[in-house]
């Protein structure tokens, strides 16, 4: 199987570990494979591709959009270094408010899936860090949202020891206990 996928707590959140092949040439290693993906759970129409450059320092989110426009995403980071962090945000859940933490490389070539209802953002650890991530919804600007960073409710261990570079946006996004807006 040219995929290994891992279900990791909060409930739905996915890694994926895909089989990379290594020679005289290079690299070569399958990203995404409908068929397999469904095998696994993950059955999303994936209609819109996004892709970020950062620097060291870099920290983006915690995003997401309001029903009925949320989105289920698949991060990769395709260069560099990055904690990808995904936070619970569905009311109903047992895990409400719980997050992981996962370190995406383009050297490990995992991907990460997060299913609808869930806050997404990361920190650059490298120098730069390329990001691309497939949502099955596309962006609406009337429904983005988000949460502050440090949030104290979500307590998220970031895994970083500095202070990061963050967007005038997101230095000004509000607590979950505020009213969750973008």
């Amino acid at each position: 199987m040219p995929f290994e996928f891992v279900n990791l707590e909060p409930d739905g959140i996915i890694l994926i570990k895909p089989a990379i092949y290594k020679d005289t040439r290079g690299v070569f290693s399958e990203v995404y494979k409908t068929s397999e993906f469904k095998k696994a759970g993950i059955d999303a129409d994936f209609v819109q591709d996004n892709y970020s450059v950062s620097e060291k320092g870099v920290l983006r989110g915690i995003h997401y959009q309001r029903e009925p426009y949320s989105q289920a995403k698949l991060v990769r980071c395709l260069e560099g270094r990055i904690y990808d962090v995904a936070v619970d945000l569905r009311p109903d859940s047992k895990t409400f408010k719980r997050y992981v933490r996962v370190e995406l490389s383009g050297d490990n070539g995992h991907s990460l899936y997060i299913p609808r209802g869930f806050g997404h953002g990361f920190a650059v650890l490298s120098d730069r860090a390329v990001v691309m991530y497939k949502t099955d919804s596309e962006y609406n600007p009337k429904a983005d949202c988000g949460i502050f960073w440090k949030d104290k409710s979500l307590n998220i261990d970031w895994g970083i020891d500095f202070e990061p570079v963050l967007s005038d946006k997101d230095l000004n996004l509000p607590e979950l206990g505020q009213g969750m807006k973008g």
